[in-house]
C-alpha cells in the first residue's frame, strides 16, 4: 500500500535481462534504508527489493509487469519516482494506492500556467477504467487530483514542488506513463456494471 507521495527520484544504473525478466538496479538515497523483500513503488509499480548496498538496490520485473507498464521503456540514466510502502500510523497525505498499474497512458498536452503546469493524458477506454472530476488518479506513482475528466482522458495541475520533486519535469508530449485509477472508484464501477447486467 502506498500514498502517491514521492520520496525520491531514483536513477536507473543498469538493466539486465534474464529470460523474460528484467532486473533493474536503481541508485537512490533510500537504498541504505531499504531491506531485502521490502516493497518500493517505481513509477507507480510495486516491486520487491532483492539486493541492496549503501547507494543502490535491485528489483525484478516479470513479463506481466513489463507488458502492462512503462518499465519496459526505461533506459540507463532514466529517472524514476520512488516511494516506500505505507507504515501503519502514517498520515495518508495522498490517497490509497496499491502499486498495481491498471494501464498505460500517453501525455498529449502540456501547458504552462504562469507558475504551475497542466498536463493532459489519454488512455484506451475499452478497458473500462474511468475518472471523475476532482477524483484521484496516480500518474507514474504520483497522487493527483483530476481537473478535467472525459471518457478516454483527463488533465491534472502540477504545482512547482511536484514538478521539481518528481519526473514530471522530464515528461514530453508522447511520453508513456503508468496509470492507477482510484481503487474505490474501480470497485464502485464494477459493482454498478454487475448490477446493470443482472
Amino acid at each position: 500500500m502506498f500514498t502517491g507521495i514521492i520520496e525520491d527520484l531514483g536513477v536507473v544504473k543498469s538493466l539486465e535481462r534474464e529470460a523474460t525478466n528484467l532486473h533493474l538496479t536503481i541508485q537512490s538515497r533510500l537504498a541504505s534504508e531499504l531491506k531485502i523483500d521490502q516493497s518500493v513503488s517505481h513509477n507507480g509499480v510495486c516491486l520487491t527489493v532483492v539486493t541492496r548496498n549503501a547507494s543502490s538496490y535491485t528489483v525484478t520485473a516479470i513479463k506481466e509487469t513489463l507488458d502492462k507498464t512503462n518499465l519496459n521503456n526505461l533506459k540507463e540514466g532514466a529517472i524514476v519516482n520512488l516511494e516506500r510502502g505505507l507504515k501503519l500510523g502514517d498520515r495518508l497525505d495522498g490517497h490509497m494506492v496499491l502499486g498495481h498499474i491498471d494501464q498505460i497512458g500517453t501525455c498529449v498536452d502540456m501547458q504552462s500556467q504562469n507558475g504551475s503546469w497542466t498536463y493532459t493524458f489519454e488512455y484506451e477506454s475499452s478497458l473500462g477504467n474511468i475518472t471523475i472530476e476532482k477524483g484521484s488518479v496516480t500518474v507514474n506513482g504520483v497522487s493527483l487530483t483530476i481537473i478535467g475528466s472525459k471518457n478516454n482522458g483527463f488533465s491534472v495541475a502540477i504545482i512547482p514542488y511536484t514538478y521539481e520533486h518528481t519526473n514530471f519535469k522530464h515528461l514530453k508530449i508522447g511520453s508513456v506513463v503508468n496509470l492507477e485509477f482510484d481503487v474505490i472508484g474501480k470497485y464502485v464501477s464494477r459493482l454498478h456494471a454487475k448490477t446493470s447486467i443482472s
